[in-house]
């Protein structure tokens, strides 16, 4: 109808309603609609409501607040008005107002869901963790029509996921289209690690629901962990449509572009929601580890800073600092991690931060039996959530032994992709790779990339891992492929990986768990090249104990299985070098350190490159290095660290014992 033609109400409820339908699929026409209905019926609330969201879905949130804030002293007592408002509010970084226009209407009505969801989200953005934490839940319990899923909330909160889960699918076995069911059902995925049975909950949540957000963030946040950052990318502009300046989902895309390696423009996402909530303290560490990964120590160091003032229980703060390698405590900071440590209780992930933060200062100063007792208290902690069943590493590795032999090889030889682009280097994590991937990276043919997940996720998928299946096929499935099978699977590695690198001829996958598939990697990439970063058993073991890692590793929390793990990896690498003799071209860390220039032209030689100078000065190179060891390969190699493992030797009788007696015989340890 023509807006100039509304002549009754009932006109007007319908344009109304057609404008308000625009706003999530086309604000520009719903500002459009709202201008004309505003012509014939100018003082009509709603319809500057709408008018003020459509400016806010399309960046312009200070042009909303220009049509709502002349009429706040008059609607006050509105909730649906606040909330509108305090969105713009929000938009435009104005976040203790928002905060207040969202407290007004919650307390105008205890029960009006859409101002408990925002409230929780401004919460978050202002550091109030535990305050969110309510507010979302508020919301959840408003919004839910069935009381069981808040038993079930509570039993998750509990950690008795077998519970909860029973109580969701019982649910959803009445009501199958429940989206905030399935969204529940896939959080307890995420939390037992069943990605994929996750993934597809979440996809039949947003089919369901287009937009609802929370499973949309849960969605992305899952393709993340799945190794899918395109697919991520667009779920997480899909939200920034809907809310363009909602810091939760800029943060998001933040973290999204920090893992494909566009950290600049990360940066510049941290710093805009951090110019508008500079009390976020997460937002804090997330700048500060991205910073670090540029090589703006200063400013990284200041931004962990800043997380400490504003929340000193957040462990992983301090443990940033520390993961520098480079930086040193001072005594207020080590009296203040101290104050921080709970006897018992406690969140475990900031508990177990501190403990190796605390592990780290203290060997710096020296104080190395103390030091021992905080990287042990550490381990323990990331053992309870952080399970290693050492049998599966021994099994997995005799699958491979007794499946890919000699002739196996010799059988399938020239199949596979030809192209020679990928550099893997491989061996247990804190053993050089980061050292290895910095030198190549540093010659103008090389471009190096991070840890990528690809070939695990190429193994998992041939594996076909399931509940009914536990063990899979994989690596037995090798002998059924097709020469045109590796072909096509070496070629779509190249293609998943593209968005990690540029055009340069080769680039580095350092992903060190991939020494459990060099046979897979010789199939499908048989041109490629393959470097194991290898590091005395003592050194390398104790530095793995010593670290907390984010995510995976987890043979690291416990002396005796990180002992066992180097053994069955010394017995793999000795598989790879009997069938494929000369395939994997080895650096002992010890000998890059002793003979640096010799060991770069020896590897240099393997990846058939010719040599330049800016390899023997690697740590000039100005690179984006995202793991633990960014500012030790920014320095010239030294030698003080070799032997560090000798001044916590008393402790280390497990380690040793673990290793095994061959081991222990090759590398002459003494036990």
């Amino acid at each position: 109808m023509s807006m100039a033609n509304i002549s009754d109400s009932g006109d007007l409820q319908t344009a109304i309603k057609n404008a308000a339908a625009l706003l999530a699929h086309d604000p520009r026409l719903a500002e459009e609609q709202a201008h004309e209905i505003l012509k014939v019926y100018p003082d009509t609330l709603k319809v500057k409501r709408i008018l003020a969201s459509a400016y806010r879905l399309q960046k312009m949130p200070k042009k909303g607040l220009d049509v709502l804030v002349p009429l706040l002293a008059e609607h006050s007592d509105s909730p649906g008005f606040l909330h509108e408002i305090a969105q713009c509010f929000g938009a435009v970084g104005r976040g203790d107002d928002a905060l207040s226009a969202l407290r007004r209407a919650i307390t105008l009505d205890p029960k009006h869901a859409p101002s408990w969801l925002s409230l929780g989200h401004q919460l978050t953005v202002a550091g109030d963790n535990e305050g969110s934490r309510q507010a979302f839940a508020k919301h959840f319990e408003i919004s839910t029509r069935h009381p069981e899923l808040l038993d079930a909330v509570k039993l998750m909160n509990a950690g008795k996921l077998g519970q909860a889960e029973r109580i969701v699918r019982d649910l959803l076995k009445k009501y199958p289209a429940d989206v905030s069911a399935i969204r529940m059902l896939a959080d307890i995925g995420i939390k037992v690690g069943h990605l994929k049975d996750a993934s597809r909950l979440l996809e039949r949540c947003l089919e369901l629901a287009p937009d609802f957000h929370a499973a949309r963030h849960s969605y992305a946040m899952v393709l993340m962990r799945r190794q899918k950052p395109e697919a991520a990318m667009l779920e997480a502009e899909k939200l920034l449509v809907q809310e363009p300046n909602n810091p939760n989902f800029l943060t998001l895309k933040g973290s999204i572009l920090v893992r494909i390696g566009n950290q600049h423009e990360a940066i510049k996402i941290y710093e805009k929601v951090l110019k508008h909530y500079p009390n976020q303290a997460r937002a804090q560490m997330s700048y500060g580890h991205t910073l670090k990964t540029v090589a703006r120590l200063d400013e990284s160091i200041e931004a962990y800073r800043k997380c400490i003032r504003l929340s000193p229980e957040v462990g992983e703060a301090y443990w940033s600092l520390a993961n520098l390698k480079t930086f040193r405590f001072s005594d207020d900071d080590v009296e203040n991690m101290r104050k921080q440590v709970t006897a018992e209780g406690g969140d475990a992930d900031d508990q177990s931060h501190l403990a190796f933060a605390l592990g780290k200062a203290l060997e710096d100063r020296g104080e190395y039996d103390e030091s021992f007792k905080f990287y042990r208290r550490g381990n323990k902690i990331r053992r309870i959530e952080h399970r290693h069943n050492p049998k599966i590493n021994v099994l997995e590795a005799v699958r491979q032994v007794s499946t890919l032999g000699k002739a196996f090889f010799e059988q399938r030889k020239g199949w596979g992709c030809k192209a020679p682009d990928p550099i893997f280097i491989v061996g247990l994590p804190r053993a050089g790779s980061t050292l290895l991937e910095q030198i190549l990276a540093s010659h103008s043919q090389v471009e190096g990339t991070s840890e990528l997940q690809d070939i695990i996720a190429i193994s998992r998928k041939l594996g076909g891992k399931s509940r009914q299946n536990p063990s899979g096929k994989y690596p037995e499935c090798l002998a059924e492929m097709t020469a045109d099978q590796f072909r096509e699977l070496g070629e779509s590695y190249l293609e998943t990986t593209r968005i990690q690198r540029s055009d340069t001829p080769f680039f580095i996958d350092k992903m060190p768990n991939n020494f459990h598939h060099i046979g897979l990697i010789h199939l499908l990439l048989p041109n490629s090249k393959i470097i194991d970063a290898r590091r005395h058993p003592m050194g390398g073991c104790f530095s793995g104990f010593k670290q907390l890692f984010a995510n995976g590793q987890t043979f690291t929390y416990g002396l005796e299985d990180i002992g066992k793990y180097y053994r069955d990896y010394i017995r793999l690498m000795d598989h790879w070098d009997a069938v494929l003799p000369g395939r994997v071209h080895r650096v002992q860390y010890e000998e890059m350190v002793v003979d640096t220039e010799a060991q770069i032209r020896a590897l240099l030689d393997y990846c058939e490159l010719d040599f330049e100078q800016q390899c023997l000065r690697f740590y000039e190179t100005d690179r984006a290095v995202r793991t633990p060891s960014s500012e030790q390969v920014r320095m010239p190699i030294y030698q003080e660290g070799l032997e560090q493992w000798r001044n916590f030797e008393a402790h280390l009788d497990p380690l040793k014992e673990a290793l095994g007696a061959e081991v222990r015989q090759r590398y002459s340890i003494d036990h």
